[in-house]
């Protein structure tokens, strides 16, 4: 049975904004072998979720993972991302549907801040 991964990020008014998690989700599917890695946004931008689950939908998959790629959990995660699940669910009744945790506090966020801190010192010259 064919899954897919679906990033689902905010969406930002600045187009060159929301090519990170198209970076990010090229990543994702040379790490996992996955052969269907979508994104779509929330807001501001398109593929809006709906489009997101019809592009997985559409290249044969039969379960879709959604993947809030959101730091915290706010009324996106909480309760917009569980409804627009719903909705899947209602237009893709032979689909199966579920949704991974949203990004939160992990230890290795913590690492690549340490990275970006090191960085900056260095750029600035205080290190």
């Amino acid at each position: 049975m064919k899954t897919a991964i679906l990033l689902m990020a905010h969406g930002s008014r600045i187009p060159e904004a929301n090519d990170a998690v198209r970076e990010i989700a090229a990543m994702v599917k040379e790490m996992t072998g996955y052969d269907i890695v979508e994104v779509s946004f929330r807001e501001q931008h398109l593929p809006n979720i709906q489009e997101g689950i019809d592009a997985c939908v559409a290249q044969g998959a039969r379960r879709v993972l959604l993947m809030p790629y959101f730091l915290f959990v706010g009324a996106h995660v909480q309760e917009d991302l569980p409804e627009e699940m719903a909705q899947a669910r209602e237009r893709y009744p032979k689909v199966e549907f579920a949704m991974g945790p949203h990004l939160g506090v992990h230890r290795k966020l913590a690492e690549v801040e340490v990275e970006r801190i090191a960085e900056a010192l260095t750029a600035t010259g205080w290190h």
